[in-house]
């Protein structure tokens, strides 16, 4: 296993980079869908959710009862929004711009 620091290689650039050519969200619907797996889509989708409330300021118990995440993984994506690399905020960030 690698360490965590170490977790982009050229296959994640490459992953990246893919991405960030789509340029609807129906393209990048449709090649999330071919990318994932149902439950791996719906995953990430509750975690983004978690973000967006955690963002809003509910309380743990709140997130938990609307989502059906655990108070122990929302601690986590919690751990994430604050203290990680800064992709969360700035996520967050550009969709307020966009609004």
């Amino acid at each position: 296993m690698l360490p965590a620091e170490n977790w982009q290689n050229d296959d994640t650039d490459a992953l990246f980079e893919a991405i960030l050519v789509l340029e609807e969200r129906d393209e990048a619907a449709a090649f999330f869908r071919d990318l994932c797996t149902r439950r791996e889509l719906e995953e990430m989708s509750q975690r983004w959710a978690v973000v967006r409330l955690l963002d809003q300021g509910l309380t743990y118990r709140e997130i938990a009862e609307r989502t059906g995440v655990s108070t122990t993984t929302i601690t986590r994506i919690n751990q994430w929004l604050r203290h990680g690399t800064g992709g969360y905020r700035r996520a967050l960030e550009r969709l307020r711009e966009r609004r």
